[in-house]
């Protein structure tokens, strides 16, 4: 991914919420801050006026900087590796199981099998409901 050039903000314009809910930041009267139309969440703007950062929870900050055309992440989220991580793992676990499926059904009995089978499935399905988790936002 191409770096871009950062903006510095204006607090004249307006400009898209960042959390995609298609809000409108407008300035907050006497204050260095923004406000969303839509989502009603409040912005600080930081860093001699190229940072944005949202006014949520001391645990969870989101912090953007302006491209000219949209908002970048400053602090890419974990949430974007695990996401990406997780999807490799979903791709590579069926085939691993349809390689060992040979071996388990010629050293196995029955029985056993169907054990395998379940907990393969049990494993399936909580990667998909991670997967799940991990792509909403």
């Amino acid at each position: 991914m191409r770096p871009h050039k950062i903006h510095k903000i204006d607090l004249s314009n307006d400009y898209p919420c960042p959390c995609r809910r298609r809000g409108c930041l407008k300035p907050i009267l006497l204050t260095e801050a923004l406000g969303c139309t839509r989502c009603q969440q409040i912005f600080v703007v930081k860093e001699n006026g190229k940072v944005i950062e949202q006014l949520s929870s001391i645990y969870h900050k989101k912090s953007w900087r302006w491209t000219g055309y949209r908002w970048a992440n400053v602090y890419p989220g974990w949430a974007q590796s695990y996401l990406s991580a997780l999807l490799l793992v979903m791709m590579i676990l069926p085939i691993i199981a349809i390689m060992l499926l040979p071996l388990m059904l010629r050293l196995s009995s029955a029985h056993s099998i169907v054990v395998w089978a379940i907990v393969l499935s049990l494993l399936t399905i909580l990667l998909a409901l991670m997967l799940w988790l991990a792509s909403r936002h």
